[in-house]
């Protein structure tokens, strides 16, 4: 069995996606929230959205337009930005919220995001160029796998080094800034 689809998508995913606003993301939600679950709620939405990408390709783009898919994201984030900064100053119950949420936010945003990106583009791209969607989809998960685990390391050093509230009040920040970069990437890009 030739091994070139499945490392060239492995390194692809990873160059691609390290330092990419999904890993900010990820850093972000497990600096604050359950590691575990955040690493889940990832993975869940990147093994969602690269299965559409193997499986489905292009169809997608004709099903949801990218521009509803970019807006749905940059609500998301504004919302989580303003939800997160606001629920900052209830330090029990917010921690008890954000537990509770933490797969679910990590994976809505996570798959919100990746519809349509460069990352879900290019796994289209590989699994058309190499004809073996399995192969092509194990190494993409593999690349996420080890990229989100790495984003949910740095996310749990972060909270040990700054205190909760102010890394909940960045966080926050964190959010609303990507939401606001993806309205003005649809209005004016």
């Amino acid at each position: 069995m030739d091994l070139t689809p499945l490392f060239a998508s492995f390194l692809l995913v990873m160059v691609a996606e390290l330092g990419d606003k999904t890993q900010l993301t990820v850093i972000t939600l497990s600096s604050c929230s359950n590691a575990l679950l955040v690493f889940a709620g990832a993975m869940l939405g990147f093994m969602l959205v690269s299965g559409i990408g193997v499986v489905v390709g292009d169809v997608l783009s004709l099903l949801i337009p990218i521009p509803v898919i970019r807006v749905a994201s940059a609500l998301l984030f504004l919302a989580y930005g303003i939800y997160t900064i606001l629920s900052r100053s209830r330090e029990e119950h917010a921690e008890k919220i954000n537990t509770g949420c933490a797969m679910l936010s990590a994976f809505s945003m996570i798959t919100l995001m990746e519809l349509g990106d460069k990352t879900q583009l290019a796994v289209i791209a590989l699994a058309a160029e190499y004809s073996i969607p399995i192969v092509v989809y194990a190494g993409v998960i593999a690349a996420f796998t080890l990229v989100t685990g790495l984003g949910v390391l740095i996310g749990r050093t972060i909270i040990k080094i700054i205190p909760l509230k102010y890394v909940k009040l960045g966080s926050g920040i964190v959010f609303l800034l990507f939401g606001i970069i993806f309205l003005v990437n649809m209005l004016f890009l």
